[in-house]
């Protein structure tokens, strides 16, 4: 089962464009859910993105409720949602990423809104930081967990 990378209202394009190779050479899908702090023609996002980024399944969403609805009518609405927050204490690798999932990241600047979050609770998770970090750029928290998943997925017996 693929994995779905679900970008809440990303600002840098920098970030966008080496999660979006990261999602092409996982063979995941890329969910931006607007407004998005840059447009997607820049010569960052590119440049991030390599020539990958032209081969990439990448779908865009006005706001939250369209890509929403669209998850729960597809035939993946059986894949479950997880969201990833620093507002959590529930460490990453206790999600049962083993299926695939729609891994949903919040912007760089404000993280995942806090409705979002209270709705999800049972479903919010954290990559632990030491030293009081407030956090971790967010493409390195996306391969982070990426990479959980395809461990679970793919060697878990």
């Amino acid at each position: 089962m693929r994995f779905h990378i679900v970008l809440h209202q990303p600002r840098i394009p920098q970030n966008t464009g080496n999660i979006g190779r990261l999602c092409f050479t996982s063979n995941s899908i890329l969910h931006l859910i607007h407004p998005l702090g840059f447009n997607l023609s820049q010569k960052e996002l590119k440049r991030a993105g390599m020539d990958y980024w032209d081969n990439l399944e990448v779908y865009e969403w006005e706001n939250l409720s369209q890509f929403m609805e669209s998850a729960a009518q597809s035939d993946t609405s059986e894949i479950p949602h997880f969201y990833l927050t620093t507002k959590s204490q529930i460490p990453y690798y206790n999600a049962p990423l083993s299926k695939g999932a729609y891994l949903h990241f919040g912007r760089e600047d404000a993280g995942l809104d806090s409705i979002l979050l209270e709705q999800y609770k049972s479903h919010c998770y954290t990559i632990p930081m030491q030293n009081n970090a407030r956090s971790l750029n967010l493409a390195t928290s996306v391969g982070i967990v990426l990479y959980e998943g395809i461990r679970q997925r793919d060697f878990t017996p």
